[in-house]
């Protein structure tokens, strides 16, 4: 039995099928009304609920497992506090969830801004995931770190992007948009994902899941804005000006539209080396040009 959290997500329901279509058995945890889960049907996999922040709530959902892949996080929030609770608290008590049932191997889908130089609150809670996961001794595990992952259903923080770059008739850019990205298909993604499992080269390891090139932020906006048939002028913001306005906005707002987060990803790099990962598990991601074509032909 192989338990996936966040298995109704854009990444984990991909994930489900592929296992599914391999044979195997399959558990998805996903949270109580989850609007997604549809996207699981007609696929021959159990789907649980519970709180990965509240270790109550999945008693008995462990029985069984002997692979776990943990994907259930949160990403975009006002509430920091949240961080701790889901991303942190919630990978430990599947840890402890998996270490009580007999699991074999847990597999942690973790975060590239884990290597950021300036650390979000975001980032410092994936950090301590993959801590108490590597720091634990009672099974094998598996780090991920994807970098921005897309396909035609998006990706939470890759729409998020396409959204704020389609909203104004002059693209305010934070910066100069010389920060280097790799993004990564999810197919990609699902490849490298599919071939842990098993492989006693993965075992103890993090991996690098990013895309087959490597460009600045500011061309690849320019090629997320090309492919859905739209031209605009950009202009350039300071990151000082940025960072300001962002405190500004704390202050006196309650959801503001600039955080140091949304900073962060966009000045920071995100272009990891993968070559690990094809050396062990065969990895081969695909160009962020032929990606685009891949989702969105023109």
């Amino acid at each position: 039995m192989i338990l996936v959290s966040g298995g109704a997500g854009v990444m984990g329901s991909q994930v489900v099928k592929e296992l599914v279509k391999r044979g195997n058995k399959v558990r998805v945890l996903t949270i109580h009304n989850d609007p997604f889960v549809s996207r699981l049907d007609g696929v021959d996999c159990e789907i649980v609920y519970g709180d990965v922040s509240d270790a109550d709530s999945m008693k008995g959902i462990f029985d069984g497992v002997k692979t776990i892949y943990h994907m259930a996080a949160i990403i975009i929030t006002h509430d920091h506090s949240l961080f701790e609770k889901i991303n942190t608290q919630g990978t430990r008590n599947m840890v402890e969830g998996g270490i009580a049932a007999g699991a074999e191997h847990f597999i942690l889908v973790s975060s590239a801004s884990v290597t950021y130089e300036h650390t979000t609150p975001y980032s410092i809670s994936k950090k301590e995931c993959e801590r108490i996961v590597t720091e634990q001794d009672k099974m094998q595990y598996t780090i991920i770190r994807p970098t921005l992952a897309y396909n035609e259903n998006g990706g939470q923080e890759y729409m998020m992007f396409l959204d704020y770059l389609k909203k104004y008739p002059i693209v305010p850019f934070i910066g100069k948009g010389e920060a280097l990205k790799s993004p990564v298909h999810v197919d990609d993604l699902m490849k490298g994902f599919l071939a842990i499992p098993g492989n006693k080269k993965a075992y103890g390891k993090i991996y690098n899941f990013s895309g087959g090139d490597t460009l600045p932020i500011w061309d690849m906006a320019h090629l997320m804005l090309e492919h859905v048939k739209i031209k605009k002028p950009f202009l350039r913001i300071p990151i000082p000006i940025c960072i300001w306005l962002a405190k500004v906005m704390g202050v006196f707002m309650k959801r503001p539209p600039l955080t140091w987060n949304s900073i962060a990803g966009i000045v920071q790099n995100a272009n990891l080396d993968h070559s690990p990962a094809t050396r062990d598990l065969g990895y081969k991601p695909i160009g962020f040009k032929e990606g685009l074509q891949k989702c969105f032909p023109i």
